[in-house]
C-alpha cells in the first residue's frame, strides 16, 4: 500500500476562488444555526439593534436616578443634622 499522499497544485486565483467558497458557506452555516438564515434576518438584527439601544438607554436611566436619591439621601441627612444642633 503507497502512504504517499499527493496534493493538486492551485493558483493563486484557484485559491482565492475555494476561500471565497469554504468562507460564504460558513457564513450561511453560521447564520443558520442561530436563526438568520431568512429573508426577516436583516429586520431581526434591526430589532435586535433596537432592543440593545433600549436597554442600555434604561440603564443609564436607572444609573443616574439611584446617584440622584443617595445625593438627595445625603443632603437630607445633613439637613437633618444641621437642625438639629440649631434647635438645642
Amino acid at each position: 500500500m503507497n502512504d504517499k499522499t499527493t496534493f493538486t497544485p492551485l493558483n493563486e486565483a484557484q485559491l482565492e476562488e475555494l476561500l471565497t467558497r469554504a468562507a460564504k458557506s460558513g457564513a450561511k452555516e453560521a447564520l443558520c444555526s442561530v436563526g438568520l438564515h431568512d429573508d426577516d434576518a436583516g429586520n431581526d438584527i434591526r430589532d435586535l439593534r433596537q432592543l440593545v439601544d433600549g436597554w442600555r438607554s434604561v440603564k443609564r436611566t436607572a444609573v443616574r436616578t439611584f446617584v440622584h436619591w443617595v445625593v438627595v439621601f445625603v443632603l437630607g441627612l445633613i439637613a437633618m443634622g444641621a437642625w438639629s444642633e440649631w434647635h438645642k
